[in-house]
């Protein structure tokens, strides 16, 4: 039977419960990643484990029923929501008879198809190399061919499998420099900035929690802004003139997720340094989510991982306009604004931002908070991407 056009991009979902909450959340974002990298799932395999199997991750008689789910939905593909090991992997490719993808290597392979800017697409490659490094071991035959030596002085030569490694640490080490010198011209433009002194706020949150959108109504920047995880990867920064705080200085940064790679987190410092510098974390939270909770909890965690939890956050309750709340700020106990609910969509509740980042601006200058030192200040603006 000729196969149809679609069945090379047909996947098999797999998510297994090992008892941790948020089950039914993250197969939901299983998903909705996989539609985002292209792919058609076809059906979910689950089921619950007490821990992973060793060898397959899931147990003999769940392998054999995605191998079924695999043939009757004519799927080419198996995509788990897990991080599986090398062994693992190749376990289950060989059982299944189709590659396997893993949580991890399918973000990578998101990431590597949104990435625009130059620095983005070095940053993806990184990663995935950094990833590929630890998967060379896949029992694949020309790995285990040795490469005669020169001579009678050449020895016993190097294995396909030793090239490999050092083809790609080589690369990775091509990648690194070029991406230090990414990272140096960017301090001296912050440097240059900085002399400016314009208040400067990173939006973080959950991808898909509506930043972009967010910060095209704020900013009117036209950054591309889409229902799907990771529309946008490169940060993006404007300037946004308020008569009573003056120019502040507002960049757009990529979003986070649950388990986001560690490979990824590594590769995106120098693009997440206009987080770690910012005076202020815009934590845009999709209120309509049953899992915003998580979420918020998800973002903090990678915060920690690149040292910016020690920035003050103003949260930006956002999507109202989905779960019926009103628009309005929520204070704490010292009168600052701590919570603003809006709508980026229909613009509810944005003057309420504004506002905000009025109050949050004036802060840093006051009495109460004097300026810092030309050696101590926070940077301004960063260049468009």
């Amino acid at each position: 039977m000729p196969e149809r056009p679609s069945e090379r991009n047909a996947a098999v979902l797999v998510g297994l419960d090992f008892g941790a909450a948020g089950y039914a959340e993250g197969v939901e974002e299983l998903r909705l990643l996989v539609v985002s990298a292209g792919i058609h799932p076809r059906a979910l395999v689950g089921g619950r484990r007490a821990r992973p199997d060793p060898a397959y991750f899931a147990g003999s008689g769940k392998v054999e029923e995605i191998r079924r789910a695999l043939h009757e939905q004519r799927a080419s593909l198996a995509v788990f929501n897990h991080d599986l090991s090398p062994v693992q992997e190749r376990n289950l490719e060989k059982a299944l008879g189709c590659p396997v993808v893993d949580r991890t290597r399918l973000i990578l392979d998101i990431f590597a198809q949104r990435a625009k800017s130059h620095e983005g697409k070095l940053q993806v490659e990184l990663a995935q190399l950094e990833h590929a490094a630890t998967r060379l071991v896949r029992g694949w035959t020309h790995l285990e061919r040795q490469r005669g030596g020169r001579g009678f002085l050449g020895g016993m030569g190097e294995t396909q499998l030793e090239v490999d490694r050092r083809l790609i640490a080589n690369r990775v080490k091509v990648l690194k420099d070029k991406l230090v010198k990414f990272q140096r011209r960017r301090e001296v433009q912050r440097r240059a900035r900085a002399r400016g002194r314009s208040f400067s706020v990173s939006l973080v949150g959950y991808t898909n929690a509506g930043k972009s959108t967010l910060f095209n109504v704020l900013t009117h920047a036209g950054a591309l802004a889409e229902d799907r995880l990771f529309a946008t990867l490169d940060t993006t920064t404007r300037r946004l003139y308020l008569p009573e705080a003056g120019n502040i200085t507002i960049s757009d940064t990529v979003g986070f997720i649950r388990d986001l790679p560690h490979t990824l987190v590594a590769a995106f410092r120098a693009t997440l340094e206009e987080t770690i510098h910012a005076d202020l974390l815009l934590h845009v939270v999709d209120a309509a989510s049953e899992a915003r909770d998580a979420q918020v909890e998800e973002v903090n965690k990678v915060l920690v991982e690149i040292g910016a939890s020690a920035i003050p956050q103003l949260l930006a309750w956002n999507k109202i306009d989905r779960n019926g709340a009103q628009p309005g700020v929520d204070r704490d106990e010292y009168a600052r604004i701590r919570r603003v609910r809006l709508s980026a969509k229909t613009g509810d509740g944005v003057d309420g931002l504004r506002q905000a980042l009025i109050e949050a601006a004036a802060s840093r200058t006051s009495p109460a908070n004097p300026p810092k030192s030309k050696d101590s200040q926070k940077p301004g603006q960063a260049a468009a991407t």
